[in-house]
This record gives structure tokens, C-alpha cells and sequence, in this order.
């Protein structure tokens, strides 16, 4: 098999199961199916998890810090599932859905890549179910309430310079950063600052993902701070009475998608907080109900290790009482070579002592599942037909000191069969591997610690240095009784500091913490670090420039 052709290609050249026959192969009946056309379904969490257990082995899969087009973590964990199950173990993907952000900026799409893809690629990265614009409607029907509130009165006696509560759309737009809206006279609303974020930085994004029931999700809902009176004490979305209207909103979202891979094996998808503005993975109810209907279940965390690994072990599997069974660590050998000093431009060519610097970096990550988590991992590395023998094999020689294998992974070019070896190690890891799982800190632990320790244990800093805001803001939360909630750390994620610059595995650095705030619903707390944007800009050259559309209605330029 040999992936000459574009993603988009290679995914519209394969002939789709209906949906049904998919949903055959994990014990699901055609009656237990929301159709959305004949190749997407939604599953009703709560009829189809009653009454079993959680029952599946947990893989996380996660990488080294990224470069701008990441390493393919997305891909391997479909190339990986795919793989389990041709090795006949019965296994079920949840993956994130993609933002319409990425897709039409820099990144891409969020589907995998080559033969490890999942599809309707085009489907899935554009619009999909409508889970987004669901989750953008219940966001924005809150904030049309702040002000219709203010505007009628007041009585909760909001204070106009304290709402924190913010407009959403799913698109890279750098001008709605900063808004002024009310203008135009008295009957059109009260005159105030305001800002867009991105949707997937919505904190109703966080608690879909984070929810275990419809009672849970209006519960967290009515918690959502929204801002506060002059006094200083909080405004929650339940003191509006927006819970139940906002849950209305979402009562399709809330259940998982089921589409399928191109080998035809189930993949859930459902939920997509960023991993640097949020806590970065799929939702619960998705990864609970495939752990229910499956023997293995292979789940992605965004970015690099010291983001969407520490969040999904420290928010999530804290939150949902999950522990993973193995972790893979998806590495390039193009991006290592970036850690160590070499160009962008440059990374095809062999340079192993480029390649020796920028090990670090890995070995870090290494270290912090291995070590800070306890958990058993493996390396997959990404390959790429620019690699170099003597390149990989200083790979596995560095990742064998500190007690982890390698495994090649070739899933862009060959599908399930170039993971067998990988799928291997992962069942070996699971069924056999020594796991001393725990989290990083005690929920009792001050939030400022928690901080520290994130920096200190997980990014390899001397500690973090709080600003007077931040320093009264954690005062103010832990004051008002949220010091036992988790931390969100929002960092770049091209860096273990909070400088996309510092490379590798730097030493000597402090973490500027700017401000904090309490994602009250989500339940946890966000640190802001560096320059961090809740809403991304297009580059100056977006890939919505190359997506075009015929008159047949056949999508191209999505990657």
C-alpha cells in the first residue's frame, strides 16, 4: 500500500460500511442509532451503559512538544486501534472532534492521516453532527442573558467591568478579540467591553466533556460563574436561571458520535477542548461507554505530554475515576532534530547530533509518565521515509536506558498492518507492565502549590512567579472555596516553559503566572501563562485559501 495520494483523496476513495454494520461489530443494534445519514450515528450514552462495567484496558496516547504541524497523534491512534484489532483484540477509538479553527488556519484537520484515517473525513472536520454550534448556541444564549438581565434592571446587581463571561464562535477571527457592544441608544443594551473566544475555549466545551449524566451536566451548568457584583461576590448561571434552557441546547450533543475508520472498526468521537487554553481531551461519556463495549480503548490527549497528558490524568482520570493501562509517546525524528537546533527548512537531512540534542526533550516526557505518573509507555516513532537508520537506532538506544521501547510505527502509509508491532508492545505493557498509577497532587493541596508542582515536576522549572493579579485572584477563589479544584494550566505548546522559543528540555526557568480563574462548572481552575489567546488568528496564509468545493459538491484541499 503506498500513500501517494492527499488525505482527502485516499479518505474519498474508500468505499464506507453504513454505519449500522459498523456499530454490529461492538453489540449495538440498528434501534440503538441516531442516524445522521448513512455513515454518522449518535449512541445514547445512558441506554447503552446501563448496568455495564468499565471493562476495558486504557491506552493514552500522547507525544514529545510538537512542532507546528504536530507529530501525528492523531493518526497513530487510529493506525493503533486499527492494529489492536487485526491483532484480535476488540478495540474502539475516542478521539476529540476537530475545530473549524485549525481546520481553516494552520493546522488542519483532525481526522489522522494517509491509511490511518477516519471518516467522512470531510464530515467530521466540517460541522460534523453540530455538537459545536450546540455548545455555541448554549454559550451564547447565557451571555444574551447577562445582558437582557442588565438591560431589564439589574436586580442581581452585575457588575458591567466584572463579567467574565464571553461570547463564542468556532473560528480563528482575531477581530473579536476585543469588542464594544450596546452602542447605538438605549433600546439597544447597555454599553460595555466585550471579547469572542474560540468555542472549543468555551467552559460549556469543558463541562460537556467532563459531564457523566444530563443531571450532572445542568448541575455544572447552574455553576458557571458568569461574573461579579461590586462587592466581589460571584454570579452563577444558575442565579439567571439559564441551566435548563442551556441543557435543552445540548441535549443531542451531550451523546457520543459513531463513525469509523478506513479498516471499518468503530471510532467515538465527541468533545474537543484545546489542550493549551483547556484540559484537552475527548469526553468522558465517550471513553466510558467504549470502555463498556470494548476490550481495549485507545484515547488521545492534545498536544505534547506536559499538557494533554498531565490534564487528562489530573482533571479527567481524577474526575471519572479513570486509570490508563499503557501510554505511547508519539515522537518524529524531524522534530527531535528541531529540539536540537536545527531549522524547520532543514529536518529532512541526517544530522544525528542535532538529533542527540533535541533527545532530551523525549526523554523528558519519558520520565514524567514513567516516573511522576507511574505508568508503563512505550515510543512510537512517526515515520517518515527521510529517516535515517543510525538516527532511530540512537532513539531506541537513549529510550531503552530509562527501561522504555521502541516501536516504528507506519500506520500514514500502511494502515493497521504498519502498527502490529506497536499494538504489540501496548498489550504487553498493558496485560504485563508494571503500573504504580497516581495523580500529581492532592485535591487539599493550596492552589499556588499545585501550580508549582506542575512546573516543578512536570515542565522541569525552578517554580513560577505570580503576578499581583494572580496573587489576589487565588486568594479571592480560595476564599470562596475552590482551592480543592484541579489546575488547567493554559501554555504555549511548543515549549515546557512558558517561552515558545526554549526548545528541548530547558533548565533555569520560572513560570510568570499572569492571572487565574475558576472554571466553576468544569471544575477546575485555569492558570494563564506567556500571551495565551482564548482566540487563535489566521496566519498569513490560511489553509481556507486552499479548500475549494465542486459543482458535484466533492470537497478538496481539507488535509
Amino acid at each position: 500500500m503506498t500513500a501517494w495520494k492527499s488525505d482527502i483523496e485516499i479518505a474519498q476513495s474508500t468505499e464506507m460500511w453504513p454505519i449500522e454494520k459498523v456499530a454490529e461489530k461492538i453489540g449495538i443494534s440498528s434501534d440503538d442509532l441516531e442516524f445522521y445519514g448513512k455513515y454518522k450515528a449518535k449512541l445514547n450514552y445512558n441506554k447503552l451503559a446501563a448496568g455495564k462495567e468499565d471493562k476495558a484496558k486504557l491506552v493514552l496516547v500522547t507525544a514529545i512538544t510538537p512542532t507546528p504541524a504536530g507529530e501525528g497523534k492523531t493518526t497513530t491512534v487510529v493506525g493503533l486501534s486499527d492494529a489492536l484489532n487485526r491483532i484480535g483484540k476488540k478495540t474502539i477509538m475516542a478521539l476529540r472532534e476537530p475545530s473549524l479553527g485549525p481546520v481553516f488556519g494552520v493546522k488542519g484537520g483532525a481526522a489522522g492521516g494517509g491509511y490511518a484515517q477516519v471518516v467522512p473525513m470531510e464530515d467530521i472536520n466540517l460541522h460534523f453532527t453540530g455538537d459545536f454550534h450546540a455548545i455555541g448556541a448554549a454559550n451564547n444564549l447565557l451571555a444574551a442573558m447577562i445582558d437582557n438581565h442588565i438591560f431589564h434592571g439589574n436586580a442581581l446587581g452585575i457588575d458591567c467591568r466584572r463579567i467574565t463571561w464571553k461570547r463564542v464562535v468556532d473560528m480563528n477571527d482575531r477581530q473579536l478579540r476585543n469588542i464594544v457592544c450596546g452602542i447605538g441608544g438605549r433600546v439597544n443594551g447597555v454599553p460595555r467591553e466585550d471579547g469572542y473566544d474560540i468555542t472549543v475555549a468555551s467552559e460549556i466545551m469543558a463541562i460537556l466533556c467532563l459531564s457523566n449524566s444530563i443531571s450532572d451536566l445542568k448541575q455544572r451548568l447552574a455553576s458557571i460563574i458568569i461574573g461579579y457584583t461590586r462587592d466581589e461576590q460571584p454570579i452563577t448561571a444558575g442565579m439567571l436561571h439559564a441551566e435548563g434552557a442551556m441543557a435543552a441546547l445540548l441535549k443531542d450533543a451531550i451523546n457520543p458520535n459513531l463513525v469509523q475508520t478506513l479498516e471499518h472498526n468503530p471510532a467515538l468521537i465527541h468533545g474537543g477542548p484545546f489542550a493549551n487554553i483547556a484540559h484537552g481531551c475527548n469526553s468522558v461519556m465517550a471513553t466510558k461507554l467504549a470502555m463498556k463495549l470494548a476490550d481495549y480503548v485507545v484515547t488521545e490527549a492534545g498536544f505534547g505530554a506536559d499538557l494533554g497528558a498531565e490534564k487528562f490524568i489530573n482533571i479527567k482520570c481524577r474526575k471519572a475515576g479513570l486509570k490508563p493501562s499503557a501510554v505511547v509517546i508519539v515522537a518524529t525524528v524531524k522534530a527531535l532534530k528541531m529540539h536540537g537546533g536545527v531549522a524547520k527548512t532543514d529536518l529532512a537531512g541526517k544530522n544525528v547530533e542535532a538529533l542527540e540534542r533535541g533527545l532530551p526533550n523525549l526523554l523528558k516526557h519519558i520520565e514524567n509518565v514513567t516516573q511522576v505518573y507511574g505508568l508503563p509507555a512505550v515510543v512510537a516513532i512517526n515515520k517518515f521515509p527521510t529517516d535515517d537508520a543510525e538516527e532511530l537506532e540512537l532513539i531506541e538506544k537513549k529510550c531503552k536506558e530509562l527501561g522504555v521501547n521502541v516501536a516504528l510505527s507506519d500506520v500514514w502509509g500502511q494502515g493497521g498492518a504498519g502498527g502490529e508491532a506497536l499494538a504489540k508492545e501496548v498489550v504487553r505493557l498493558a496485560e504485563e507492565g508494571e503500573n504504580n498509577f497516581h495523580l500529581l497532587y492532592p485535591d487539599e493541596m493550596p492552589i499556588a502549590e499545585k501550580i508549582n508542582t506542575i512546573v516543578t515536576k512536570v515542565y522541569g522549572g525552578d517554580g513560577i512567579t505570580l503576578s499581583p493579579a494572580a496573587a489576589k485572584e487565588i486568594k479571592k477563589l480560595e476564599d470562596l472555596g475552590f482551592g480543592n479544584l484541579p489546575v488547567c494550566m493554559a501554555k504555549t505548546q511548543y515549549s515546557f516553559s512558558d517561552d515558545a522559543a526554549k526548545l528541548g528540555r530547558p533548565t533555569g526557568f520560572t513560570v510568570t503566572i499572569r492571572n487565574v480563574k475558576v472554571a466553576a462548572g468544569a471544575g477546575f481552575i485555569v492558570a494563564l501563562t506567556g500571551d495565551i489567546m482564548t482566540m487563535p488568528g489566521l496566519p498569513k496564509v490560511p489553509s481556507a485559501e486552499k479548500i475549494d468545493m465542486d459543482e458535484n459538491g466533492k470537497i478538496s484541499g481539507l488535509f
